[in-house]
């Protein structure tokens, strides 16, 4: 994907409303993952999320976004599906990896985040994936300090997620989020220190690690959305909506 947007700062007004978006998010998350075991379709988990938006006033942005309209209110991505998986009526599996994109709007904001969980007892491999992803995040989230760039976020996920022997996705990147779901910048997952668009107070930016175990390359479905490791090799996901501050990076998609 490709954004050629502009980047738009944020005053502590609107970075406040954006973490009120990002707490009805949250909670549309916690909603889901409440509901993970064996049995569950993903579409029970798409009208637990699509319940909290309602009762807080909010909608999913995602919900016929693009070419064909994307047509659910979250994205569920099973094992070698990395991301834009669709729910319906596959029900999910003891040992599966779930990985769950969640979008609202409330009040003109948007809040973006993602987690991947298992669905009881999953492999080794499986554990370390979702534990490099999940770090892989925190450490992209530390760099978001002014005085770097965005190609130092790009480089510090790429550099940790290779050293423990994973991929990171090249066609999918993290981008600036706010008064629409996608704005600029793009932050891609790999990158070169001191390159990329200086960080700013105001920025805010949905940083999303996405990582795969056997490859890097994928390829989209005949749904035209859902994407898949290329090896059919596992994959995971995490993300979350943050701030650019004067001081430390501000997550805005938790309670």
């Amino acid at each position: 994907m490709n954004w050629d947007r502009e980047v738009l700062l944020k005053t502590p007004a609107e970075i406040a409303l954006m973490r009120e978006a990002g707490r009805v998010n949250y909670l549309a998350h916690q909603a889901v993952r409440e509901l993970l075991q064996p049995g569950v379709t993903t579409a029970d988990l798409n009208a637990a999320a699509e319940e909290v938006l309602r009762k807080h006033g909010a909608y999913s942005p995602f919900k016929n976004y693009g070419h064909p309209p994307y047509p659910a209110s979250i994205c569920v991505s099973l094992n070698e599906e990395l991301v834009h998986g669709i729910p319906g009526k596959r029900k999910l599996q003891e040992g599966d990896i779930v990985s769950v994109d969640c979008g609202t709007v409330l009040e003109g904001y948007v809040g973006d985040s993602a987690w991947t969980a298992g669905v009881g007892e999953i492999s080794p491999l499986a554990r370390k994936l979702l534990d490099v992803t999940e770090q892989a995040l925190s450490i992209g989230i530390a760099m978001m300090r002014v005085g770097n760039r965005t190609g130092d976020i790009s480089a510090a996920i790429q550099q940790f997620v290779e050293a423990n022997g994973f991929h990171v996705t090249r066609e999918y990147t993290g981008h600036g989020v706010g008064r629409s779901m996608h704005e600029g910048p793009q932050v891609p997952n790999y990158g070169n220190p001191g390159t990329g668009s200086p960080l700013r107070p105001g920025m805010t930016i949905a940083l999303e690690p996405m990582v795969l175990v056997g490859t890097h390359r994928t390829r989209v479905l005949s749904d035209q959305w859902t994407v898949i490791s290329i090896d059919k090799s596992l994959t995971a996901h995490f993300e979350h909506s943050v701030a650019v501050t004067e001081g430390d990076p501000l997550v805005l998609t938790v309670l």
